[in-house]
């Protein structure tokens, strides 16, 4: 977090439980909702090590993160496969996204006009005469 802004969204499901997968879009919506528009997504499907007991197939969570335009891949939490690999990606999108973010600013930065302004003097009106002054 920066401040109060999130950078990072994990949305995890489980690959043995087809309701939690059908969960992800719900998810994903709430996020859209209420996070920052510049927040990293990664879908991740949890439980790799339980293949046996797999009902969310691969190809299907993958299709569904490419369509959607965020990274995906599978983890199992109890053997450590591909956990740490998870947050280095999700560091290396935010760090990605900072730099963009910093280059477009700089960018919109020299796009801009210094314009230093000199202080205009008033210049004191001539008094009228009235026309029934003597």
């Amino acid at each position: 977090m920066d401040g109060k802004t999130i950078k990072l969204q994990i949305i995890v499901y489980d690959i043995t439980d087809m309701e939690s997968f059908n969960n992800v879009k719900e998810w994903m919506s709430e996020i859209d909702n209420y996070a920052n528009d510049s927040v990293c997504k990664l879908l991740v499907g949890n439980k790799c090590d339980l293949a046996e007991s797999r009902v969310v197939e691969t190809a299907v969570a993958q299709a569904y993160a490419d369509e959607i335009g965020i990274p995906f891949l599978e983890t199992s939490a109890k053997d450590s496969i591909n956990v740490e690999e998870a947050f280095l990606a999700m560091c290396a999108a935010i760090k990605k996204q900072k730099s963009g973010s910093q280059a477009a600013l700089e960018r919109k930065a020299s796009n801009l006009v210094q314009m230093k302004g000199q202080p205009i003097q008033q210049q004191q009106q001539p008094q009228k005469s009235s026309c029934c002054s003597s």
